[in-house]
């Protein structure tokens, strides 16, 4: 595969035509040229892997874990490719890194999660990248900010890069999960919304943190129209210098692909159009219904902040907040709407009751 398309090749044109992902597998970290050759050969073995990824600097949480085999590591890569036929795949941090990757031929890098949560740090590889015609992937940051994201994407473009690609990898949350970083799918998709024009890939591996729910996962954003699939692959994945959990053999990553339905963004069945363009427009009916309920409700808000005005009361009444709440969440219930989805619906047209009632009593102070 020639490697300037690898990106545009993921974005298929014929929409009828089954989806052709970008698949990058390879060990969370480069860790032995044994390893990294035979890890290589195995993949490509499946037919499957169209780039081969490896850890060679690994930022770490906390010092004394290891931390990357460093830059001893980039021949093994080049070796692996030159065996292989496949691109490689490295995370950079820094301008040193950078330089050091490109002069061993890697052909994709990419800025990790930490890194892209630092303007400093991007900028610093964005200025090392100026002049330079690669490809580069762009993870989203630890924590739950779109505009980190996009900042990071606009830093690499300004600096003359191309060729760029998301890597959802999902966030930081608080408390315990059945994820290692919760997905937060929403994010991703206001992303691909904002930047339709770049493809994205998921990273089920550091979603999951595990490697039952690899599959799952990988479905679930093949289904939201993701363009590939980022997954960690070792050899011997118990004994894996980091991030054993996650990986799975390339045999294994082989059955996991093959378990997942590819599915396309459209179709030509006219049938199936036809259809879906009347149960499109009765969403948006139904749509354009609940909008001006909701906007009747913020003027009946509006209403409840005067009286709240006229009669010195705060615009906060807990007792009231919460019967909101469990009325909502027992009607909900029986229409088969989920708890979590109640609770935001009712949170944010909360937040906008509480905004308009603010407004109205604080007018003429």
């Amino acid at each position: 595969m020639v490697l300037a398309n690898i990106l545009s090749n993921t974005k298929f044109s014929d929409p009828g035509s089954d989806k052709k992902p970008l698949i990058i597998s390879g060990p969370c970290s480069a860790e032995t040229e044994e390893q990294v050759i035979e890890t290589a050969q195995r993949l490509a073995k499946t037919g499957k892997v169209d780039v081969l990824r490896a850890g060679i600097w690994k930022p770490r949480t906390r010092p004394g874990s290891f931390e990357g085999i460093g830059v001893q590591g980039l021949p093994w890569l080049q070796k692996a490719k030159a065996l292989t036929g496949l691109p490689v795949a490295v995370e950079v941090a820094t301008k040193q890194q950078v330089e050091e990757a490109l002069a061993h031929d890697v052909d994709i890098l990419w800025i990790g999660a930490r890194t892209t949560v630092n303007p400093f740090s991007v900028q610093e590889v964005a200025d090392a990248l100026k002049g330079v015609d690669t490809t580069v992937l762009i993870k989203n940051p630890i924590n739950p900010d779109l505009e980190l994201w996009v900042g990071a994407v606009e830093r690499v473009r300004n600096s003359g890069i191309t060729k760029i690609g998301l890597i959802h990898r999902g966030f930081s949350s608080y408390g315990n999960t059945e994820y290692r970083n919760a997905p937060m799918w929403h994010l991703p998709i206001e992303m691909k919304r904002r930047m339709p024009e770049l493809p994205i890939v998921c990273d089920p591996s550091h979603i999951g943190g595990r490697r039952d729910i690899l599959q799952e996962i990988g479905q679930e954003a093949i289904d939201l129209d993701y363009d590939g699939l980022m997954l960690e692959s070792h050899i011997d994945p118990d004994k894996a210098w980091s991030d054993a959990k996650q990986q799975v053999t390339p045999e294994r990553l082989a059955e996991i692909l093959d378990g997942i339905k590819w599915r396309h963004e459209r179709t030509d069945v006219k049938e199936f159009n036809s259809a879906l363009d009347k149960l499109r427009g009765q969403i948006n009916q139904i749509d354009d219904e609940i909008l001006l309920l909701l906007g009747n409700r913020m003027k009946i808000a509006e209403k409840i902040g005067l009286y709240k005005k006229e009669n010195n009361v705060t615009i906060l009444q807990t007792n009231r907040w919460n019967e909101i709440l469990e009325r909502g969440i027992a009607k909900g219930d029986k229409l088969g709407l989920t708890k979590d989805f109640i609770l935001k619906y009712f949170d944010a047209v909360h937040l906008e009751s509480i905004n308009r009632q603010n407004r109205v009593m604080n007018e003429g102070k």
